[in-house]
């Protein structure tokens, strides 16, 4: 399994990642790029700052689903096709 399936598996399973951990638990050189990848191939990729109970904020990932900003701005974009199936 690659890299980027690994941690979109982890994602998908509902699990929050830093960039820290996608490199140190994934071997991923650029988590960002890894990012990248799975957005560019379609996956609604959030990144929220989260605060523990020390008070420290860090960034994390999750998997979401599409705002209708989004949505609408993929129709603006492309018109009905992004939301076609093609067989």
């Amino acid at each position: 399994m690659t890299k980027t399936a690994s941690v979109l598996t982890a994602l998908q399973n509902g699990e929050e990642l830093t960039a820290a951990q996608i490199r140190s638990r994934f071997g991923a050189g650029n988590p960002h790029e890894v990012i990248r990848s799975l957005r560019e191939s379609g996956h609604a990729i959030y990144l929220n700052e989260r605060t523990n109970s020390k008070g420290e904020v860090t960034l994390k990932y999750r998997l979401g689903t599409p705002s209708r900003k989004m949505v609408s701005l993929a129709y603006a974009m492309m018109g009905n096709e992004v939301f076609t199936h093609a067989a």
